[in-house]
């Protein structure tokens, strides 16, 4: 679906392949001491989806391949069904890239800019200048677009190299760290624009990030990768889901439920305000709400804890010690 304000450029609306990216034992070496992708294989589909890493996890070499502008050392990559080695000029005209570095000319207005990059998607003349009146539009730029760059703010430029990524119709976004360099404020803005982007536009989206909070805030699915190799692919909903364990939270007198619950055959571990308990049953409910009545605390919550992102990458200790020892958690699940 593609707003009414920014018509398709060349025609382009046939239906996405159910996957959008595809990556079969992906390689890539840089010499013989660093191996930037290690046989990652991963499907993609439609939707908003965050690859997520520390930096120098790879996410930055595989958009590369995947743009057709860097060749894998081994191992298969597709992009919207076209192979990313030899189609990959076909991939780029179907495809807008938002790269993480500040490299915008200072020196030419936002409209030229955004209008030139239309023109080499294939667009005529007026057709780009058309199209990149509504892509600046759409970022917030409208009222600034004739501005020469260089006056711009670090998240003015950022949402001009969205602009530039939106003009050519593509069916998919690759982002490369889009919030770089932006604060609060100017990040929320962002990931804003790029929920809107997906939901109003019906454009694939593929966000690479090292900030975790920014993927479970705006993203279907995720893939996590590090050191180049896969941790987990799937949606969010199912990495963040509800946990086999409870966390009790208590105003006061959180090391006296401790001990009583201890006494009562649970296994509580400390976290946070609160504690950790392994969830056995219904029965687990009661035991907790008898102690806590019997020790007249204030419990203010009482609830299933759910998974997050970063035990994708780290075991959280206090889950340890609450979890039997054969259950896997963090990065040892689904990987």
């Amino acid at each position: 679906m593609i707003s009414p304000t920014m018509p398709p450029a060349g025609g382009r609306v046939a239906d996405a392949p159910a996957a959008v990216i595809q990556a079969a034992a992906l390689t890539k070496c840089y010499g013989t001491t660093v191996t930037a992708l290690d046989a990652l294989t991963i499907t993609v589909g439609a939707g908003v989806t965050g690859l997520i890493g520390a930096n120098g996890a790879g996410k930055s070499t595989l958009v590369k391949i995947l743009l057709g502008l860097l060749e894998p050392t081994g191992g298969t990559a597709s992009v919207l069904g076209r192979d990313c080695v030899t189609d990959g000029f076909a991939i780029r005209t179907l495809t807008g890239y938002m790269p993480e570095h500040d490299c915008l000319p200072p020196d030419v207005t936002a409209t030229e800019l955004v209008t030139h990059f239309g023109r080499m998607s294939g667009l005529p003349a007026s057709a780009a200048r058309e199209r990149a009146a509504d892509s600046l539009r759409h970022v917030g730029l409208y009222e600034e677009r004739y501005r020469q760059i260089g006056t711009y703010s670090t998240g003015m430029r950022q949402r001009v190299k969205l602009a530039q990524a939106l003009v050519g119709d593509p069916r998919l976004l690759l982002l490369d760290e889009p919030t770089n360099g932006l604060d609060p404020a100017g990040r929320t803005a962002m990931l804003e624009l790029i929920a809107r982007i997906g939901s109003e536009f019906g454009i694939s989206i593929l966000v690479a990030s090292h900030l975790l909070g920014e993927i479970e805030q705006i993203c279907d699915q995720v893939v996590a990768i590090d050191g180049g190799r896969l941790l987990r692919a799937d949606t969010i909903s199912s990495v963040t889901k509800a946990s086999a364990v409870l966390l009790v939270e208590v105003d006061e007198g959180a090391e006296l439920l401790q001990a009583e619950l201890i006494r009562r055959g649970l296994t509580p571990a400390p976290f946070q305000r609160g504690l950790l308990v392994q969830l056995a049953g219904d029965e687990t409910y009661d035991v907790i709400r008898d102690s806590v009545a019997d020790l007249g605390l204030p419990l203010s919550r009482m609830e299933q804890r759910r998974h997050r992102i970063e035990e994708l990458f780290r075991a959280d200790p206090a889950l340890a010690a609450v979890l039997p020892a054969s259950q896997p958690t963090g990065a040892s699940s689904g990987s």
